[in-house]
C-alpha cells in the first residue's frame, strides 16, 4: 500500500509549536535584547527632556508614545526582518514547508515569539517617560491594545521584508532603515514637521499607534479617533501578514 500522508496539523497547534520553538531559541539573548530595546528609547526620552517644553502636554505625550512604539519597531522590524532573512538564506524555511502545517502558523508563530520580548520594554519605557515628563498614568491601560496592534502591524511588515529581500544583508538594511523612519516620524511632534514630513508621517502605519497611545496622556480623549488609529494598525498588520504568508509560499516553490 502507498504510504499514508499525515493529516494537516490545526492552525492553533502549529502556531503554538512554532511559537514555543522560536521563543526557546530566542531566550539565549533575551536579556541583551530587552536591554538594548529599552535603553535606546529611554536614552531618547532623557535626551529630549532637556530641549522639550514639558508644559506642552501634546508634544510630551507624542515623545513618550513615539519612544514606546520604537521598542516594538526595534524588535518587529529590525530583528524579525533579520531572522526571516537568515532563515531564508540558510534554507531553514524549507524544513517548515515540508511539515503538514499552515504557512501562516510559521509566520505568525515566529512573529509572536519576537513580539513577546517587546512587551516588558514598552511598559518600562511608557512608565519612565510618563514620570519623567510629568504625564498622567491613568490612561496607560491603552498601552495594551496599542502594543498588541502595533506589534501585529510592524511584525507583519518585518516578516514581509525578511521574506521578500533577496539577500539577508538587504533584509537587515531594510529593517534598520524602517526602524529609523519609525523613530524620527514617531518621536518628533506632528505639528513640528514640514509639510513633506507630515505627508510621510500619514503614510507610515506606526504613527497611528503613536497617536493612539499619545491620546492616553491627554485630558480630553477623542475615542473615535483612537479607534480609527487602532483600526488602521490592524488593517495594515493583516495585509502585511498576508503578503508575508504569500512570500513564504513562494520560497517553497522557487
Amino acid at each position: 500500500m502507498p504510504p499514508r500522508i499525515p493529516a494537516a496539523t490545526g492552525f492553533g497547534t502549529a502556531f503554538g509549536a512554532v511559537y514555543r520553538g522560536q521563543l526557546a531559541r530566542s531566550k539565549v539573548g533575551r536579556i541583551p535584547l530587552l536591554f538594548v530595546a529599552s535603553f535606546q528609547s529611554i536614552g531618547i526620552l532623557v535626551l529630549l527632556r532637556g530641549i522639550l517644553d514639558v508644559g506642552d502636554a501634546n508634544a510630551a505625550g507624542q515623545v513618550v508614545a513615539g519612544s514606546t512604539v520604537l521598542v516594538v519597531a526595534f524588535v518587529a522590524l529590525n530583528l524579525l526582518a533579520q531572522r526571516f532573512g537568515a532563515l531564508r538564506a540558510a534554507g531553514a524555511l524549507d524544513y517548515y514547508l515540508t511539515l503538514p502545517i499552515p504557512p501562516a502558523a510559521v509566520v505568525l508563530g515566529t512573529a509572536a515569539s519576537y513580539a513577546t520580548f517587546a512587551a516588558p520594554g514598552t511598559l518600562v519605557t511608557a512608565v519612565f517617560g510618563s514620570l519623567l515628563y510629568g504625564l498622567s498614568l491613568s490612561g496607560l491601560w491603552l498601552l495594551a491594545p496599542v502594543v498588541l496592534l502595533a506589534g501585529v502591524c510592524l511584525s507583519g511588515l518585518g516578516a514581509a521584508v525578511g521574506l521578500l529581500a533577496p539577500k539577508p544583508e538587504l533584509a537587515t538594511i531594510a529593517g534598520q532603515l524602517g526602524m529609523s523612519i519609525v523613530l524620527f516620524l514617531g518621536v518628533i511632534p506632528a505639528d513640528r514637521l514640514p509639510e513633506v514630513g507630515q505627508l510621510a508621517r500619514d503614510a507610515l502605519p506606526s504613527t497611528y499607534a503613536v497617536d493612539a497611545l499619545s491620546a492616553a496622556f491627554q485630558r480630553n480623549v477623542h475615542w473615535m479617533t483612537v479607534l480609527v488609529d487602532l483600526a488602521v494598525c490592524a488593517a495594515v498588520g493583516v495585509g502585511a501578514l498576508v503578503v508575508a504568508v504569500l512570500a513564504l509560499r513562494r520560497v517553497g516553490t522557487s
